[in-house]
């Protein structure tokens, strides 16, 4: 048995570097020895310390006011996985972001469908304040009201018998993949090989963890990472024709679909299609999964886009708007699929917790009013007619679609010029589809005055397709 002493000046110990690094045997009083074992598990090294002087402190990382300052800085520091807009946003009041320097942006783009009340909602805020206040995080070890008080407002408001809360729409998406085979396996216990295919459609997009990245449509997401999750086939949305035959008993655990596609193009399904995946998935003991991550709450007009057509899934995922910006998804399920579910099958260490759970309360407290829900199909309707008048008669303009506040832009030429200049011009908007297309996922507070900015920012740059398919 060897020994070694450890004794360290206390102003060393209390240095800025140590304080990360130090071990916890180092904490021993200076005068105290420390047996370490020979060999075997236990610590391998020992405490034969070489106690260097602390690194000088880190310099000074503010920016000011300089947004290539950040961008620069952003560079070095950053796995380089967004192509970000060349903006450094610090602010944001209502529909308005502004950047480091002050400018003024109408954001037509709400984080990606995300501030659903803009931003600094003053309820939003009391809410998140109070609640820091009071309880941020437990873990899922314990009870805590707020959790409970989101899930039953859910439930009461849905289709839905239960709740299982996640921290993002891609793991909203795996907690749904692992329910609908848990699912199938659960109600064929007799079956060796129970079904454990899935179902998904062109233009779809599902997330970017391993599960849901299989779901989602486009080559270029799923290519760099094969092999994704096997068993799933995409078939056209909206064919029914196409559609039949490929969802089969005994083979397909699920149908994962987009009531209305935000990132494939902002493409809408007729009741037609959904109820037909509904009567075939209940022919064929599947079910019938909805990703409402960027289309659900509110965007569509009405609470749930399901709503709109009459079609009521087994599974829906929520996301993007539910807690107003702060991380949270969510998976609403049938008394029927949750009690497939048993303790231990999924869990989570962030999802759900009091923090995110009382700010997603007071966005759906807000969103679910009748009254605001009709101000967003109103507006959204005015919004897109005024699209289609102003900008209809371009020629490069192919289609104005959409409904609610998820509009879509489409064009025969790539939309990042337009993007570009009317981010110059003070306005934020997103591309989606294959590039060509303009999305449009507003607050859902925009007034129609700020529709009107919009729409005249919209037109006063379309010259930049003109410049772009020139060069």
């Amino acid at each position: 048995m060897t020994f070694a002493r450890a004794s360290l000046d206390r102003s060393i110990l209390q240095s800025p570097d140590l304080l990360r690094r130090r071990n916890p045997v180092w904490e021993r009083p200076p005068s105290s020895l420390v047996k370490l074992p020979r060999g075997g598990a236990g610590i391998a090294a020992g405490l034969n310390l070489e106690v260097k002087e602390p690194r000088a402190p880190p310099r000074n990382v503010g920016f000011g006011d300089n947004s290539k300052g950040v961008m620069a800085a952003e560079g070095e520091v950053l796995v380089g996985t967004y192509a970000r807009a060349p903006v450094v946003l610090a602010s944001g009041r209502g529909c308005k972001l502004y950047d480091v320097e002050g400018r003024e942006y109408l954001d037509l783009s709400s984080g990606i469908a995300v501030n659903a009340l803009g931003h600094g909602d003053p309820d939003w805020v009391n809410a998140v304040v109070e609640q820091a206040n009071t309880l941020t995080h437990v873990s899922n070890v314990y009870y805590s009201v707020p959790q409970v008080e989101l899930a039953k407002h859910l439930v009461a408001s849905s289709f839905a018998d239960r709740v299982f809360f996640t921290n993002s729409g891609t793991e909203a998406n795996e907690a749904a993949i692992k329910f609908a085979r848990k699912f199938q396996r659960h109600t064929h216990p007799d079956e060796k090989e129970p079904a454990t295919e899935f179902i998904s459609f062109t233009n779809s997009f599902h997330g970017r963890t391993m599960g849901a990245l299989a779901l989602t449509s486009k080559e270029n997401y799923r290519t760099p990472f094969q092999p994704v999750m096997p068993g799933v086939t995409f078939v056209e949305y909206g064919n029914i024709e196409a559609t039949k035959e490929k969802i089969k008993r005994g083979k397909t655990a699920a149908v994962f679909v987009e009531p209305i596609q935000g990132e494939g193009g902002i493409y809408s399904a007729t009741r037609e299609f959904l109820q037909y995946l509904r009567s075939a998935c209940d022919d064929a003991g599947a079910l019938l999964v909805f990703d409402e991550i960027q289309c659900g709450l509110g965007r569509s007009g009405y609470l749930w886009a399901y709503e709109a057509y009459g079609v009521y899934p087994d599974i829906m995922t929520l996301a993007k708007p539910l807690a107003g910006g702060l991380p949270i998804g969510a998976v609403l399920v049938t008394e029927e699929v949750a009690s497939a579910m048993k303790y231990g099958d999924h869990g989570s260490t962030f999802a759900g917790s009091p923090l995110v759970c009382k700010a997603a309360q007071a966005v759906l407290d807000k969103i679910s009013k009748p009254d605001f829900l009709a101000s967003v199909r109103k507006n959204g309707e005015y919004f897109k007619q005024k699209l289609v008048q102003k900008l209809g008669g371009n020629s490069h303009v192919k289609e104005v679609r959409g409904l609610g506040l998820i509009i879509g832009i489409e064009l025969d030429v790539s939309a990042s010029p337009l993007v570009d200049a009317c981010r110059n011009s003070g306005l934020l908007i997103l591309t989606a589809g294959k590039g060509n297309v303009v999305r449009l996922v507003p607050p859902l507070i925009i007034t129609v005055e700020e529709l009107d900015e919009a729409v005249e920012i919209l037109f006063n740059a379309l010259p930049a397709l003109d410049e772009n398919s020139s060069n």
